[in-house]
């Protein structure tokens, strides 16, 4: 078992019931569970922040049939292969589809991939969702 340190805190009660109404939506075991992971949550974003090494995934969602668009989006992530791990197609419908990628750098060139695909004609939505490598996380 890691080395654990013992903390006491006091908080204003009604704060208190938030935390416990956020520890039942999370499901969550116990108090110090739930406080770990406020805390691993903070440490990621502080990470992407710093611009340190990260790890995300990029989901796009796009129009299939607009002309060039997947030859496009492919040729933007292979001048990325350094950071592109994986990517996944999927066919939402006749028209649109979804592409995760995931995705491993530093934070502002993971964001700036991300910005480079949604900029393309014919996607209609791209967002980020930031990771950590986990190396300082414990």
């Amino acid at each position: 078992m890691a080395d654990l340190e013992r903390l006491t805190f006091t908080i204003e009660r009604p704060l208190y019931r938030r935390m416990q109404q956020l520890m039942q939506k999370t499901r969550c075991r116990n108090r110090s569970e739930f406080i770990r992971d406020l805390l691993r949550a903070r440490l990621v974003e502080e990470h992407w922040e710093a611009d340190e090494e990260a790890l995300g995934t990029i989901t796009l969602l796009y129009n299939h049939e607009k002309r060039d668009l997947s030859r496009k989006l492919t040729d933007v992530q292979h001048h990325h292969h350094d950071e592109v791990l994986a990517t996944t197609h999927v066919h939402l419908d006749r028209h649109t589809c979804a592409e995760m990628i995931m995705v491993r750098g530093r934070a502002k060139v993971i964001e700036d991939l991300a910005q480079a695909l949604g900029q393309e004609k014919g996607v209609l939505h791209a967002s980020v969702a930031i990771g950590s490598t986990g190396r300082r996380l414990a």
